[in-house]
């Protein structure tokens, strides 16, 4: 596998790209403040002529992401929108007006899991009555594992139940703790023999909408000249592997870094078979 370049700064490799899709929560914050340099990185590819998109597994919309950027520190310069798994969740549940969804997850949790079905006017039932798992997250973030819904799960598949994953992150760091997220629901329901369809990272969905708001922009990247930043190996460089584009992966969300920040690097994206064109422990001009 080719070993990813280490640059001093964004600014080094900047000139190569039109745009940027970069992630969130891991790459600009991590849920209680936010990255400064990451921003300011970020604020000076646009001052340069750059477009920035926020590209997020976050399973709520576009709104919902960016209230909180204020009160951790975000300033508005870093992007030119954003685009979350939960808008293009909405965008699927949207098509599917007669079908009743089992819903997992936990209103007014971490996930505020109303937001990304207000106003679809959907049907919610128990899993015996339900066509389809609407996964969002787990009912207790904080104490659940998600092998206690593996029985559940299961249930679910043998019924012939397909599950729209709306955040297939497997984890998330809020502050200096690790908590499970919805994908790691969907590894275990496609583990019991489910199908699942996901909207967002490292699949087209989420990708193809961040692309169009960049079009509504009159940004149009040409071929090779968009970089995708992330701190997952599993969505984000996976993701940016799959659509053909250079990857920038930053040390500051899953895992932190210890004194050989290239060697743990390698070995991370070796593990989940992904690559990047390029890595940093933090994002920075």
């Amino acid at each position: 596998m080719t070993r990813p370049v280490y640059p001093g700064g964004l600014s080094a490799i900047s000139d190569k790209y039109d745009a940027i899709l970069c992630d969130v929560w891991g790459v600009i914050h991590n849920g209680r403040h936010a990255f400064d340099e990451a921003c300011e990185a970020l604020v000076r590819f646009r001052d340069q002529g750059g477009a920035v998109c926020l590209i997020t597994n976050a399973p709520v919309p576009r709104a919902q992401v960016i209230q909180y950027f204020d009160p951790l520190g975000i300033p508005p310069q870093a992007f030119d929108d954003c685009v979350s798994s939960g808008d293009a969740t909405r965008e699927i549940l949207s098509e599917r007006p007669h079908e009743v969804f089992w819903r997992l997850g936990a209103d007014e949790g971490f996930e505020h899991d109303k937001f990304l079905y207000e106003g679809l006017d959907l049907q919610f039932g128990e899993m015996k009555q339900s066509n389809t798992v609407l996964c969002i997250g787990l009912e207790d973030q904080l104490n659940d594992h998600p092998d206690d819904y593996r029985d559940r799960l299961a249930e679910a598949a043998d019924r012939g139940m397909e599950m729209i994953c709306a955040n297939p992150d497997m984890k998330v760091r809020i502050g200096d703790q690790l908590y499970w997220c919805a994908g790691a629901l969907a590894k275990v329901f496609e583990e019991e023999g489910g199908s699942v369809i996901y909207p967002g990272k490292p699949h087209d969905a989420i990708y193809d909408l961040a692309l169009s708001r960049l079009a509504d922009l009159g940004v149009e990247p040409g071929a090779g000249r968009v970089l995708c930043i992330g701190d997952s190996p599993a969505t984000d460089m996976m993701g940016a592997l799959k659509r053909g584009y250079d990857g920038l992966y930053v040390g500051t969300g899953l895992k932190q870094h210890g004194d050989d920040f290239a060697a743990e690097v390698e070995e991370l994206l070796a593990e989940y078979g992904a690559k990047a064109a390029y890595a940093m422990p933090g994002l920075a001009w």
